[in-house]
């Protein structure tokens, strides 16, 4: 098998695999002064994410150039960069990028939630070897913290919110001093020092920031920096176009998605989270990434069904399962929104969708 067949075969590969020309051209390229333990300059690294058309780099990450910079710079520093903001506004995406720029790989991730243990951060034992050979460098397995740091790479650690305060204030010395003491051990291996390199990306919904809210002392460990939804309607209409695009031609659809059906996708989850200044808001996400798998529904629903596209009946029949997901008057809403507010809108596939308002399942 060949590396492309086999990655044709991944459902999603990491930035690193996705953009490997891209990188190695900017590497190639790059002249510019690199911070030491990276692999890009800032220059660079700032032109991978957020891309430049006269250099073959294609546009990764559509949100503030200046958020991206000072991204860039906080993590050339001994601060760690916290991205809140809304689920669905790329923050994820964005740590990916980066980590892949800077450290040439995204994989040394924690998946933050409720049973994250400190374990899974810095590191646990291989069991069988400790008991037979005593604690060692060779029953030692290493978490994404102690590689990290060991490598000289960046971590990324998603959601650091969702998990209990004692599992976040392990970080604080790890900050500080740079260094995680592995007690077990005698000697120099007791004592893993970050190279140059090492820093980490952690990312928080705003929404769920309360559910564990960070220490005071963790906070200063960080800079903070706010990613906001899209503000402008035909940057996130052409966002959504091309991620549903390519998500359907990785689900076996050769049928592009009508732009007038998107249009409409598009202009009701505006409309549902409030950008657009009118109606009632959703107390459900409806953010571009919902939006992006929205479209990706209605399009396996069109062509699977009925070998084709898929139209507006299509959007209210995929909306029910995410506007039922936080509050059963999310339903209720939306059915407002179809029967009072879509009737005002000027085009087919507005009627279409107002025509289609029975499909909502109560």
């Amino acid at each position: 098998m060949t590396s492309e067949s086999a990655e044709e075969r991944l459902q999603r590969p990491p930035a690193e695999v996705r953009y490997a020309d891209e990188l190695a051209a900017l590497r190639a390229a790059d002249g510019d002064p690199r911070p030491p333990g990276w692999q890009l300059s800032l220059r660079a690294a700032r032109r991978f994410v957020v891309g430049d058309e006269q250099a073959g780099v294609s546009r990764k990450f559509v949100g503030n150039v200046s958020l991206v910079e000072r991204a860039l710079v906080t993590l050339a520093t001994n601060r760690g960069l916290m991205l809140v903001g809304e689920p669905g506004t790329a923050k994820s995406l964005l740590s990916e990028l980066i980590a892949a720029a800077v450290s040439g790989s995204s994989a040394l991730t924690v998946q933050g939630g409720a049973a994250t243990t400190e374990d899974q951060i810095k590191y646990s034992w291989n069991y069988a070897l400790l008991v037979s050979e005593g604690p060692s460098s060779r029953s030692l397995v290493p978490a994404p913290m102690l590689r990290g740091m060991a490598e000289g790479r960046i971590v990324r650690f998603e959601e650091i919110t969702r998990c209990p305060l004692e599992v976040q204030d392990c970080l604080l010395s790890l900050l500080s001093d740079r260094v995680i003491a592995v007690p077990e051990l005698d000697g120099p291996q007791g004592m893993v020092f970050a190279r140059q390199g090492f820093n980490v990306i952690a990312t928080a919904n705003t929404r769920d920031r309360g559910v564990n809210e960070m220490s005071a002392a963790l906070k200063r460990r960080f800079n903070f920096e706010t990613v906001f939804p899209i503000p402008d309607f035909d940057t996130e209409l052409a966002l959504v176009e091309a991620e549903a695009t390519a998500l359907l031609r990785q689900s076996g659809v050769t049928a592009a998605p009508r732009r007038d059906v998107l249009e409409v996708l598009v202009g009701t989850f505006r409309e549902l989270r409030g950008t657009a200044g009118r109606g009632e808001r959703m107390s459900a996400v409806m953010s571009t990434a919902e939006a992006v798998s929205v479209a990706h529904a209605v399009g396996v629903r069109g062509w699977f069904l009925r070998g084709e596209p898929g139209g507006a009946a299509d959007v209210v029949a995929s909306l029910a399962g995410t506007a039922a997901k936080d509050s059963p008057e999310d339903l209720a809403r939306l059915r407002r929104f179809l029967e009072q507010e879509v009737p005002r809108r000027k085009g087919g596939q507005w009627q279409a969708l107002h025509d289609a308002r029975h499909l909502l399942a109560d």
